[in-house]
C-alpha cells in the first residue's frame, strides 16, 4: 500500500510538473482582450482527474495555479482565484462524472460535462474579478461577456477536452508501463466527495451571484 501511495505521489508531482510547463504556452485567442491566453495546462489537470478522481483534479489545478502566480502571472491574487476556479470547474466536473463510468463513452460525457459547467462558472467571475485588477468597468466588462468571454471559453475548454480525449491513452499506457501508474488504481470515497464538494461550493456560490445581479443587488 506504502508503495502505491508513494507511485501515485510520484505521478502527481510530474502531470503537475507537466501542467506548469504547459502553462508557459500562452497564446492570445481574442484580439479585444490581449489578457485572455489560451494555453493547455488543462489537459494535464484533467488526466490527473481522470487517472486519480476528482481530489486530484482540485489538488493540481490549485498547485498549478500558485506556481503560475508566483512565475509569470501578472494578476497576482486574482489570477490565482480564476486559474483554481477554472480549472476546477472543468477538470474536477470531468474527473466526477468518469470516476462513474471508467469507458471511452464516460471520458466524452465527463469532458463535454466539464465544458458545460465552466464556461457559465467563468462568464460570472470573469464578470465579477476582471473589473478588480485590469480596472475597466463593470459595464464594459458585462458588454464583453457573450463576444468576448463566451467564445473563449468555449475555444479554450472544448479544445482541452478534444486534446485530453486523444492523448489520455497513449500517456496513461506510457506510466502503466513505467510501474508508475495500476488502471485499477482508486480513490477513496471521502477524496471522491471531497473534489465534487469544492467545484460543487464554487458552482453555488456563482448561482447565488448570478441571481444576485439579475436582481440588481451586485
Amino acid at each position: 500500500m506504502e508503495n502505491t501511495r508513494t507511485k501515485q505521489l510520484t505521478t502527481l508531482a510530474m502531470l503537475a510538473a507537466m501542467a506548469c510547463l504547459a502553462m508557459l504556452i500562452n497564446v492570445p485567442v481574442i484580439p479585444a482582450a490581449p489578457f485572455l491566453r489560451y494555453d493547455p495546462k488543462d489537459v494535464i489537470i484533467v488526466m490527473g482527474g481522470f487517472m486519480f478522481g476528482p481530489a486530484a483534479a482540485f489538488t493540481l489545478a490549485a498547485i498549478t495555479a500558485l506556481v503560475e502566480m508566483v512565475t509569470i502571472s501578472e494578476a497576482g491574487v486574482w489570477g490565482f482565484l480564476m486559474n483554481t476556479l477554472s480549472s476546477s470547474a472543468f477538470a474536477v466536473s470531468a474527473a466526477a462524472v468518469y470516476k462513474y463510468k471508467r469507458t471511452l463513452f464516460g471520458a466524452v460525457i465527463g469532458l463535454i460535462a466539464g465544458v458545460i459547467v465552466v464556461i457559465p462558472v467563468m462568464l460570472l467571475w470573469n464578470y465579477i474579478v476582471v473589473p478588480l485588477f485590469t480596472g475597466m468597468p463593470r459595464e464594459v466588462v458585462a458588454g464583453m461577456l457573450v463576444p468576448v468571454f463566451l467564445p473563449f471559453n468555449a475555444i479554450k475548454y472544448g479544445l482541452n477536452a478534444a486534446i485530453a480525449l486523444i492523448i489520455y491513452k497513449p500517456i496513461v499506457t506510457a506510466l502503466t508501463a513505467a510501474g508508475l501508474y495500476r488502471t485499477s488504481s482508486q480513490e477513496g470515497a471521502g477524496k471522491v466527495y471531497l473534489g465534487v464538494l469544492v467545484t460543487a461550493v464554487f458552482v453555488v456560490i456563482s448561482l447565488a451571484l448570478i441571481i444576485l445581479i439579475l436582481q440588481g443587488v451586485i
